[in-house]
C-alpha cells in the first residue's frame, strides 16, 4: 500500500484561494449555464490561478463518472446523469461570454452509454467551433476505441488528449476498465488521424507524478508515448485531493520537473508542460503555441 505523505505540502505546492471579479464572473457564467468545470469537480491547484484570469476547463458528459481511479475526486457511480441536449450550444455561449481563444473540454467517463458519449462530446466541440471568430478547441477524452474516436475526431480538434496518468506497473491505481494498452491504442488511433492531416490535431498525453514510479519507468513511459505518436507531453506532481484517495509517496522537487522536461525534449516532444502544479489542461495555450509558461519547464 502506498502511505500518504506528511499534510503540510512544500512551499512550492501552495496556491491561493480563488478571489477577485474575474473568478466571480467565471463562475456566475458557468452556474448560469448550467456548466461544470474539472476545476471544481477534480479539486485542481490551479483553479484561483485560471478562474482568477478567466479561464476554466470544462467538464462535459454529466458531473458524474462510471469509474472509480483511486487518485481522483470526481464523484462516480453505476450510472451518469441524463444528457442534456442543449449543454453543447451553452458551452458556446459561455466560451463566447468569456471571450476565449481557446477551449479546453473534458468529460467523465460513460460507460453506460452505447457509445460512452463519444457523439455529445463531439457535438460540444462543433459547437465551439463554429463561433466567430473561431476558438482552438483541446479534447481531453475518456479512452475512446475504434468506432467511437473517429466521431471526435471528425469534430476537427485542434488538440486531442489523453491521459496514461501513470506507468504501467501503478496502472491498478486506475479502474479497472482502464489500461496502459488501451491509453496507447487511444493515443495511436489520433496519431494516426494526426499524420494523414498534417499534424492536426496535436496528440497529447500526461503522466501523474509522485505514486511511486521509479525514474526509468518515468522515462520508458516517454519513449511509449513517441512510439504511439504522442507530440505534447504533461507533467505534474499528484496531490491527494482527500483521504478517500491515494496517498502520496513523494513530493518531486521542480529541479526534477526541469530534468523530465530535458529528458521529453531529448525524446522529441514538441510541447512540454513539466512542473509540480501543472495538469493536462494548465496552460493549455501556450503549450499549444510554443512558448513555455511562466513557471514550468519547457
Amino acid at each position: 500500500m502506498i502511505k500518504a505523505a506528511p499534510v503540510r505540502l512544500p512551499s512550492w505546492l501552495r496556491v491561493g484561494i480563488p478571489s477577485g471579479g474575474n473568478w466571480r464572473r467565471v463562475s456566475a457564467i458557468l452556474e448560469r449555464r448550467g456548466l461544470a468545470t474539472v476545476c471544481d469537480s477534480a479539486r485542481c491547484p490551479n483553479k484561483a490561478e485560471c478562474w482568477g484570469a478567466a479561464t476554466a476547463t470544462f467538464m462535459v458528459l454529466g458531473s458524474t463518472c462510471t469509474r472509480g481511479c483511486r487518485f481522483c475526486a470526481v464523484s462516480h457511480a453505476k450510472a451518469g446523469e441524463s444528457l442534456r441536449p442543449e449543454e453543447p450550444e451553452e458551452l458556446a455561449r459561455a466560451v463566447a461570454e468569456l471571450a476565449l481563444s481557446y477551449a479546453v473540454i473534458t468529460s467523465v467517463d460513460r460507460d453506460d452509454l452505447p457509445d460512452r458519449g463519444a457523439a455529445h462530446f463531439a457535438a460540444c466541440a462543433r459547437a465551439i467551433k463554429a463561433l466567430d471568430p473561431p476558438v482552438r478547441v483541446e479534447l481531453l477524452v475518456p479512452d475512446y476505441r475504434e468506432g467511437e474516436i473517429e466521431v471526435v475526431l471528425d469534430a476537427r480538434p485542434d488538440v486531442l488528449a489523453h491521459n496514461v496518468e501513470t506507468v504501467e506497473r501503478l496502472q491498478g491505481l486506475r479502474d479497472a476498465r482502464a489500461s496502459y494498452v488501451l491509453s496507447l491504442r487511444t493515443l495511436s488511433l489520433a496519431a494516426a488521424r494526426s499524420r494523414a492531416n498534417g499534424g492536426f490535431p496535436v496528440v497529447k498525453s500526461s503522466l501523474i507524478l509522485g505514486l511511486g514510479e521509479e525514474d526509468a519507468e518515468v522515462l520508458r513511459t516517454m519513449d511509449d508515448l513517441r512510439a504511439a505518436g504522442c507530440s505534447s507531453l504533461v507533467l505534474g506532481q499528484y496531490l491527494r485531493p482527500s483521504a478517500l484517495q491515494a496517498g502520496v509517496a513523494r513530493y518531486l522537487e521542480p529541479a526534477e520537473f526541469a530534468r523530465y522536461a530535458k529528458e521529453a525534449r531529448a525524446r522529441g516532444f514538441a510541447a512540454v508542460v513539466s512542473a509540480p502544479l501543472a495538469r493536462t489542461s494548465y496552460h493549455a495555450r501556450g503549450s499549444f503555441e510554443g512558448p513555455s509558461p511562466s513557471g514550468a519547464a519547457e
